[in-house]
């Protein structure tokens, strides 16, 4: 029988609900694209045996942490464990530089409130859940081990980060043999909403890793007013879909402005969109003159702390996609 999304949608619904019978599953969901349209699949399965556990690691995107709150336990009715841990994390984030050692703090803090809230979930229930669902796409495995053979230990996701294997759960991972673009028309088979289907890929370490240098809150607050800016205007073109991915960075670089009457010695703000088809290699995207004069604009007049904007015109390789 040829594939279709409708069909690998019914299959993979059986497949579920024979895999966990009357156990109970967890999922760590992001509120990107794999982990959402996954947690609006397992929940067509099996309904409230299905509970997600969403963190707030202090560096998600402005609007993130109630939106996705919003869509899963309002609209979708979904069993939602929100875990509010954005101090934990900030404040171990303080005075930290070095990239690979922000990745590590969120990734090992998130271990340590991801597992925290399986044991409430565990005494909510009476019982362990006995599987853990992760949105693992077929390009997340092809170099480790075939999809075709066994997965003993829960590898580092860019969504969830990485799980020890103490936890001892099952894995369920439903797209394991799948690609993005075949996520996205399963998503639209299940009425999961455009914005989350559309939605740019968004790194584990988030705006850590888009704050270049020592993480503080004020300047995450600046990032976060920068980077809603230039999201707005490229979904308010019609430019949004037409790049891969599009982000602001703060650099720790301060310039000489001039704000009115007086001289301004504030951040600048760096501008990234690139275009793709798997994230593997990237061109920088070639965005109108006129739309980046009024995105700097509007930054650079709205936003107190920064003076300046750049475009990066970097493409992959030799530059990453991500500064971080």
């Amino acid at each position: 029988m040829r594939w279709t999304p409708a069909s690998f949608v019914e299959e993979k619904k059986r497949e579920i609900r024979e895999t966990v019978g009357d156990d109970h599953v967890i999922l760590g969901l992001s509120g990107g694209v794999d982990s959402s349209v996954a947690a609006v699949l397992l929940h067509a399965a099996i309904g409230d045996r299905l509970t997600c556990i969403f963190v707030n690691n202090g560096v998600l995107r402005r609007g993130e942490w109630e939106q996705v709150q919003k869509t899963f336990r309002d609209h979708y009715h979904i069993r939602l464990k929100a875990v509010d841990a954005g101090d934990l994390f900030l404040d171990r984030l303080i005075g930290v530089s070095d990239p690979e050692t922000k990745r590590k703090i969120i990734g090992n803090t998130f271990v340590e409130v991801f597992e925290d809230a399986t044991h409430e979930i565990e005494r909510d229930l009476g019982r362990r859940p006995a599987f853990l669902a992760q949105g693992t796409l077929y390009p997340d495995v092809i170099e480790s081990v075939s999809f075709k053979g066994p997965s003993a230990t829960i590898k580092t996701h860019h969504n969830v980060g990485g799980l020890p294997e103490h936890l001892n759960f099952k894995i369920l991972e439903p797209f394991r043999e799948l690609f993005k673009d075949e996520v996205r028309e399963i998503g639209r088979i299940l009425g999961v909403p455009e914005a989350i289907i559309r939605r740019h890929p968004f790194p584990g370490p988030g705006l850590a890793i888009r704050v270049i240098g020592p993480v503080t809150r004020h300047e995450l607050e600046i990032l976060r007013d920068a980077d809603a800016i230039f999201i707005e205007e490229l979904q308010m073109s019609g430019l949004y879909d037409k790049v891969w991915q599009a982000f602001a960075v703060l650099l720790p670089v301060q310039t000489v402005g001039v704000m009115g009457d007086e001289r301004t010695y504030e951040n600048v703000c760096a501008l990234r969109a690139v275009t793709s088809v798997d994230g593997m290699t990237a061109d920088w995207a070639q965005l109108p003159y006129e739309f980046l004069g009024r995105v700097s604009n509007r930054i650079v007049n709205e936003i107190r702390g920064i003076n300046r904007t750049v475009y990066d015109i970097s493409s992959k390789p030799p530059a990453t996609i991500e500064w971080e």
